[in-house]
């Protein structure tokens, strides 16, 4: 966009009493331009990556708090890591935010035979299943070692670890039923236990890895989201934490000048209280 036409949008912009996606889009432009921001038109793909991750993050927060307001701001902050990243690809004309939106109305259409051709589904059992059948077909997915492959592995481990499991699962590997997957568990354990008597730390490693693998499987076979799942216990570590340092003090003492002992006996009273309290 010429100097002008920058000047003359900022000044369109200015004026605007509701902004809508066309305006967000001239917002980015601007802030990318010569006369836009320095720090906006630093950044790269691999500078907003951790922004971008931030930001997803923020929003699943929202959701957890049931917070509608927090949820749109948060929803918007997304959308700017989309057009932000849609503008940089625009500048090297390689794709532009409207490309964006054709490429994904058109997979939502196909994948939706039940909704926009003759397909009859019963249940929403039914329309994974023929997603999943659509999906493997666009992205020529011939075997299932190459679902597995489709996985990111950009994911956080647990949840990456559970979609591994259940497209392993499609091909018939997986275990039963959830007391078999919890078997696995103990077992995997006992493996770690002897990799800990050699002090090998690749060895320690690998065994843990298998620990919590066997335990994601697990998790998967109670139908328990593995992620959420150690998330609520790290908050419910949090709060018990917190509670116990509130009885220590209470007593006039440090919780550094305590032996494990003394501390295990406050964690104890604090977990009863806590407990009570939910």
């Amino acid at each position: 966009m010429e100097k002008n036409a920058i000047a003359d949008t900022i000044v369109r912009l200015k004026s605007c009493s509701h902004y809508g996606i066309d305006e967000l889009l001239d917002v980015m432009q601007v802030l990318r331009s010569e006369q836009g921001c320095p720090w906006d038109r630093e950044q790269t793909h691999a500078s907003l990556r951790g922004d971008f991750l931030e930001e997803c993050y923020e929003a699943i927060e929202a959701i957890d708090c049931e917070s509608v307001p927090m949820l749109r701001e948060e929803l918007g902050d997304v959308l700017l890591q989309v057009v932000f990243h849609c503008q940089i690809e625009a500048e090297k004309d390689s794709f532009r935010f409207d490309d964006i939106c054709d490429e994904l109305c058109r997979k939502l259409i196909v994948r939706h035979p039940h909704v926009f051709g003759d397909l009859t589904v019963s249940d929403s059992g039914e329309v994974l299943k023929n997603w999943d059948s659509i999906k493997r077909e666009t992205k020529h997915q011939d075997t299932f070692a190459a679902t597995l492959e489709g996985v990111s592995p950009a994911m956080p481990s647990l949840m990456y670890a559970q979609k591994l499991g259940k497209r392993a699962a499609r091909a018939g590997m997986d275990w039963s039923n959830a007391a078999d997957a919890f078997t696995c568990i103990r077992q995997e354990t006992d493996e770690l236990a002897e990799a800990m008597q050699s002090d090998d730390a690749d060895r320690m490693e690998e065994e843990l890895g298998d620990v919590l693998f066997s335990c994601v499987n697990t998790a998967r076979h109670l139908g328990v989201d593995s992620e959420l799942a150690l998330r609520r216990a790290a908050k419910k570590f949090m709060t018990r934490f917190a509670k116990t340092e509130q009885l220590v003090l209470a007593d006039g003492k440090k919780m550094t000048d305590l032996p494990l002992e003394t501390l295990d006996r406050y964690w104890m009273q604090a977990k009863a209280d806590t407990d009570t309290e939910a």
